[in-house]
């Protein structure tokens, strides 16, 4: 008899994959063409619509009910990876002058101490002038920040955001990472840059 020999670690880290793809992905609309958006993990619901809205200069951003810190510093973080992404500055200006208006709409606030039952629903809608975000909850809002970075794209013409309607939450409460620092050790630096790359896939908890 002949035995063929099996790469225990190429077969196990191709199954995790597969596995992680499955889970992140969540309910898909079967009518979208995911070859034309990037977005990690799917949403739960989503419409594309026609047009684009086009990213020729910066943007304000409109407040809506609910504010705090938070939220404020989370869009600083997204005015600064926006400029970094496209080039295009966030100008302090009136809103006709900008490229786009960023309406959001926080319903109040989370929990004192976030948890993995804390809501963190959201509502997207881009339309070719105007962004505008809903969400229960500062985590909601953040939520949704990372999606809206996630689908700007770039063609021949320049930057964009498609036309979309998203309803999205999370598919699991417990979305985390597990880094090990007793038994390599690991930089502040690289760990502040993955929980930077957890946000932007929305994972909620870090054993550490």
């Amino acid at each position: 008899m002949i035995r063929k020999r099996v790469n225990c670690g190429a077969f196990f880290l191709v199954c995790f994959s597969l596995c992680f793809m499955t889970l992140c992905m969540g309910k898909k609309n079967p009518s979208q063409d995911r070859s034309q958006l990037h977005l990690m993990p799917w949403p739960a619901h989503m419409i594309v619509e026609s047009g684009k809205l086009r990213l020729v200069a910066g943007f304000n951003v409109v407040w809506q009910g609910h504010e705090e810190p938070r939220l404020s510093r989370a869009v600083d973080r997204f005015g600064q990876q926006f400029r970094e992404l496209t080039g295009i500055p966030q100008p302090s200006m009136e809103p006709d002058e900008a490229a786009f208006s960023l309406a959001i709409h926080c319903e109040g606030p989370g929990e004192d101490v976030q948890s993995i039952r804390e809501e963190e629903s959201y509502t997207l809608r881009v339309s070719f002038s105007e962004v505008v975000l809903k969400a229960p909850t500062p985590v909601g809002v953040l939520r949704g920040l990372a999606t809206l970075f996630q689908l700007i794209e770039k063609d021949d013409e320049g930057n964009y955001i498609p036309a979309v309607w998203i309803q999205d939450e999370p598919r699991f409460p417990w979305r985390g990472l597990l880094i090990d620092v007793c038994r390599h050790w690991i930089p502040m630096e690289v760990i502040k840059r993955n929980l930077d790359g957890m946000a932007a896939v929305k994972l909620n908890v870090l054993h550490w």
